[in-house]
């Protein structure tokens, strides 16, 4: 059986996959996340995702290696992480009242053969007023983020609507992870535990 490695040191990533009742190990991927020249976003995501899977596995044999990049994008720009305070309550302030797009990648690789999948999910906010954005900066939890918001934190409160995968705006798309492990002959659901009351028939 092959052996799952997460190419992430994403806490995130990793909680979405122990959601799905997946065990794996964690090594994350040392790579260059420089956007090329004039690269697009859904580019860009993708190719950081198959970057981090192949190099993992370039070292790990045999074993199915999961990578994955996150980027939110507003009117074609890739708003990254912050690279403090000022950055990121000027993003808040661009989020504010506006939709945007969470481009998610995820790749599977093993043994020098990788496929990923892309998701792009629509996601809007409401306006934000000065003192939400001020309150939201001191609690600490933009300045780690891609668009400096975490949907699954305090954050969520500023999002009106989402079209798309709440998974992969958090940084994993689980229905597309789960059918790139199944097409590697890893169907996550066959290794779902059994309930203690079947186990005992």
């Amino acid at each position: 059986m092959s052996s799952i490695i997460l190419a992430s040191a994403s806490p995130r990533r990793a909680q979405l996959l122990q959601q799905i009742g997946l065990s794996f190990s964690v090594l994350p991927a040392d790579i260059d996340e420089t956007p090329e020249v004039s690269e697009a976003p859904e580019h860009y995501v993708e190719r950081l995702a198959r970057e981090k899977a192949l190099v993992v596995s370039q070292t790990s044999p045999g074993c199915l290696v999961l990578g994955s990049d996150t980027s939110v994008v507003l009117d074609g720009m890739i708003l990254g992480k912050p690279s403090g305070e000022a950055e990121a309550c000027a993003t808040l302030a661009r989020l504010s009242g506006a939709t945007h797009q969470v481009m998610t990648a995820v790749a599977l690789a093993c043994d020098g053969q990788c496929h990923s999948r892309l998701v792009v999910t629509e996601v809007g906010f409401r306006r934000l007023s000065a003192d939400e954005i001020s309150a939201y900066l001191a609690t600490g939890e933009p300045m780690d983020k891609a668009g400096s918001y975490g949907i699954q934190g305090l954050g969520g409160i500023f999002v009106n609507e989402l079209r798309g995968s709440y998974s992969a705006v958090v940084g994993l798309p689980l229905e597309q992870t789960a059918v790139l492990l199944a097409d590697a002959g890893y169907p996550v659901w066959k290794h779902w535990p059994r309930s203690l009351e079947s186990q005992t028939k």
